[in-house]
């Protein structure tokens, strides 16, 4: 299981691992402070330890339970009984974030913070949750500030590092998101290679969206370095256009349809998304044009059965108002094939277009008993999230290049 899908269960199971974890803070806390404890009379003793054990107990069944609030007063109750049990604040403060009363974790954590008598360790747990704190709040600026003190304290701390890296990622200041995917690389046992390509790609694109050509080619070759992303490929064969390479652009265009045939009509759409306000916004448009021209015309055996390069055909010779080519194209493709649902939508669509209406009646007649129906034409192959728009970052999980496709009908 790596890193980020222990990251996944944990969340899912957050009431569970609290509740055990809180069991094993009242075994500890009986048998060490049992032990601190002898200048009190056994009988006094023992009924701190029963009122403890009764309010841990409870706590945790509430936590089972599900009622947060409940357990919640119990931990109060545990901390009037006791204020020097630290891992009760822990659990409190936990609780409170949970809950979304921010502002009461983030006062249990400063308290703790600013005590005298607290171990260098304890300090520094008690700064990640504060940092916690602030980034489920919503307090962006202070929630890097204290991630960062804690990585002040200590570098090794992975998923402080992971937390910073999701920030960044998600405000896009892809110049810090880069930095501290160097440093994940560096301390955890992922390969960060992927994502730091895909980075670099986001860097290179807002070079590009500016005109900014040449240094949009310097970070697009760094990209490539640290893996030959999809989306990098894409953002090369923009450059291409932009910069009138028409044959490495040709080149580049069959080899992304050969290594990733399932991503033909997401090339063409990524293509067409382009500021119109760049001086070469024209000659873009025409060699875009030349580019569809040159993906028509490809006749390739291999790359024709795959069913995104024929739809992608058939949507390119639909734009250009050549219904008959599209049709002859998709009905011969459909005899020898014929078994995609979303090309036979098409074909449909097609056949009333020409006039073949018998035909396409009988042919909706076959399709709805099979029709699998679809909401949205994308979804993320890692946490299923799902989106009409192009996403190369999965909103929901976080992971990069999890996109998968899935034409409405």
């Amino acid at each position: 299981m790596n890193y980020v899908l222990l990251l996944d269960w944990g969340k899912d199971h957050a009431l569970m691992v609290l509740a055990v974890v809180i069991t094993l803070v009242l075994i500890y806390h009986y048998v060490i402070e049992r032990d601190k404890a002898v200048k009190l009379s056994k009988k006094y003793r023992n009924s701190i330890f029963e009122a403890q054990s009764r309010i841990f107990l409870n706590a945790t069944q509430y936590l089972i339970e599900g009622n947060k609030d409940l357990a919640i007063k119990e931990f109060l109750n545990a901390v009037d009984l006791n204020r020097e049990t630290i891992e009760t604040y822990f659990a409190l403060g936990g609780l409170f974030r949970s809950n979304g009363e921010i502002d009461k974790a983030i006062s249990i954590h400063r308290s703790l913070i600013a005590r005298d008598s607290i171990s260098e360790s304890t300090r520094l747990q008690a700064l990640k949750e504060l940092a916690h704190d602030f980034d489920k709040g919503g307090f962006i600026d202070k929630a890097i500030e204290t991630y960062k003190d804690v990585l002040k304290i200590n570098r090794d701390q992975q998923d402080v590092i992971h937390s910073l890296c999701r920030i960044y990622e998600d405000i896009e200041d892809w110049d810090q998101a880069y930095n501290y995917r160097i440093m994940l690389s560096k301390v955890g046992q992922e390969n960060q290679s992927e994502t730091i390509s895909h980075i670099l790609v986001q860097k290179a694109k807002a070079l590009f969206d500016k005109g900014q050509f040449k240094a949009c080619a310097e970070e697009l070759d760094d990209a490539f370095r640290f893996a030959p992303s999809v989306s990098a490929k894409i953002l090369r064969l923009r450059l291409f256009l932009i910069l009138g390479k028409m044959e490495d652009a040709k080149g580049l265009l069959l080899e992304l349809l050969k290594e990733h045939p399932m991503y033909a009509t997401f090339i063409f759409v990524s293509l067409e998304v382009f500021n119109s306000k760049l001086a070469q916004a024209e000659e873009y448009k025409e060699r875009l044009n030349q580019l569809k021209s040159y993906f028509l015309s490809m006749n390739d055996i291999d790359l024709m059965t795959s069913p995104s390069v024929v739809l992608s055909k058939i949507r390119l010779l639909k734009d250009s108002q050549k219904t008959i080519d599209a049709f002859d194209l998709l009905d011969g493709w459909m005899k020898s094939h014929g078994h995609s649902d979303v090309l036979k939508v098409e074909y449909i669509k097609l056949l009333i277009e020409v006039g073949k209406v018998d035909e396409a009646l009988h042919q909706t007649k076959g399709l709805l008993n099979n029709l699998h129906s679809s909401l949205t034409r994308h979804y993320c192959s890692q946490c299923g999230y799902n989106s009409d728009e192009i996403f190369w970052r999965c909103p929901q999980c976080h992971n990069w290049e999890t996109i998968q496709f899935r034409w409405k009908v």
